[in-house]
């Protein structure tokens, strides 16, 4: 039975503006395997050697998130064009210890971070390569819950530089004209910041915020206020017997320190040996061990944590999936497509995905009462398709 609604937590405020194009940067410590893990996903060549910052420039690619429903609608209009929903990767040359002064080109690691909408920490439980050789760590023993605080905290104190900077200027303007609400209204919830930042020394996304608080931790974009996923790079061997004797301590640690936050065990080693096989012998691999390939699971979780929802446009020239928020009506998703869709907003038209699948056609839909006209409070819902009607004029008014 399902709870009640009172006994059902808040739900809490989203941090970020992700829009249709979503970016996720692979972040972690030198040698952990960010830019193999980056080869596969991608399938593009960038180095991967076994030395620290060998990936100097982050290299970036765009994936495209595994999506049956848009399969399916795909395999049913066999439209002109197909257009599924893409993550693009950024492959983070590696964070060290001191990263936020500047040491081991941290600042410029740091502020590609920036540039991200969700980050992929990548850690590293294996002592060997696959090679059979040791495998160098530049804090010298794998440890992978000290390489996460070492991350955590470089980037907290990033933020916390970036706060003092805002902040000093803010004060003087407040000084010099104490009746400029706005500013002055701006300044207290700065300085909430940054006391979250520095006494408590947690992670702003993990804060309760009101609205307005929201409104400007947007504004100042702040690494700390980016959704994690946790990539846990095994050895082989441990993967397919499933063991590793870190991995009950990362879990602890995470519910510990990062609640609501997934980590998901894979070996890159053997993702890069399952796309050289053929894909009958990959899927009697898979089948023989009770394993599943990971890469897919990775860039599906990525959306996850964003809170990403899919619409679709199908028809016979065009099945495209567009990516929204959980919880964004239908003139804030017509807006995806073009601004003048949700200017000029009239209405949408609608049917699920899942009606669509039960029903097999568009007109089988309507027939059957499921094809319904929503207005601009509608929420749109993951796996709807629509068709938006809308008017503009030149001068931004509807007719």
């Amino acid at each position: 039975m399902a709870p009640k609604s009172k006994d059902a937590p808040p739900k809490k405020a989203l941090l970020g503006r992700p829009g249709n194009n979503v970016r996720a940067g692979l972040v972690g410590m030198p040698n952990v395997g960010k830019s193999t893990t980056f080869n596969m996903m991608c399938n593009m060549s960038v180095p991967a050697e076994n030395f620290p910052f060998c990936t100097i420039d982050p290299s970036e690619a765009r994936v495209e998130v595994p999506d049956p429903k848009w399969r399916h609608l795909c395999d049913v209009w066999k439209p002109k064009n197909e257009v599924p929903a893409f993550l693009t990767v950024v492959d983070i040359a590696g964070l060290v210890k001191g990263a936020a002064e500047g040491e081991g080109l941290g600042n410029a690691f740091l502020s590609h971070i920036n540039a991200t909408d969700a980050i992929f920490h990548v850690v590293r439980v294996f002592e060997e390569t696959a090679d059979g050789e040791t495998a160098a760590h530049v804090e010298g023993e794998v440890d992978p819950i000290r390489d996460l605080e070492i991350i955590a905290e470089e980037l907290r104190l990033k933020d916390v530089a970036y706060v003092e900077k805002i902040m000093e200027p803010l004060k003087k303007e407040v000084a010099r004209d104490g009746k400029a609400k706005e500013k002055k209204d701006k300044l207290e919830v700065t300085l909430k910041i940054y006391a979250w930042l520095t006494e408590t020394k947690k992670d702003v996304r993990f804060g309760d915020w009101s609205g307005k608080e929201i409104d400007i931790l947007n504004e100042y974009n702040l690494l700390t206020a980016k959704p994690c996923l946790y990539l846990v790079n095994m050895s082989e061997k441990d993967f397919l017997r499933k063991k590793n004797k870190w991995l009950v301590k990362l879990k602890t640690w995470l519910d510990e320190n990062r609640p609501g936050e997934r980590m998901i065990p894979y070996s890159a080693s053997l993702e890069a040996k399952l796309l050289t096989m053929e894909p009958a012998e990959r899927d009697a691999f898979l089948a023989e061990n009770k394993i599943t390939a990971q890469m897919g699971k990775i860039v599906t979780e990525g959306y996850h944590a964003l809170h990403l929802h899919h619409f679709y446009t199908a028809g016979a020239d065009e099945v495209k999936c567009w990516t929204i928020r959980d919880g964004w009506t239908a003139p804030k998703a017509a807006g995806t497509i073009h601004t003048d869709f949700e200017r000029g907003f009239i209405k949408a038209e609608v049917y699920n995905y899942t009606d669509f699948k039960e029903y097999g056609t568009e007109v089988a839909v309507k027939e059957a009462g499921k094809y319904r006209q929503e207005g601009k409070n509608y929420v749109v819902q993951d796996g709807d398709i629509i068709f938006f009607k809308f008017n503009v004029t030149t001068d931004g008014k509807k007719k």
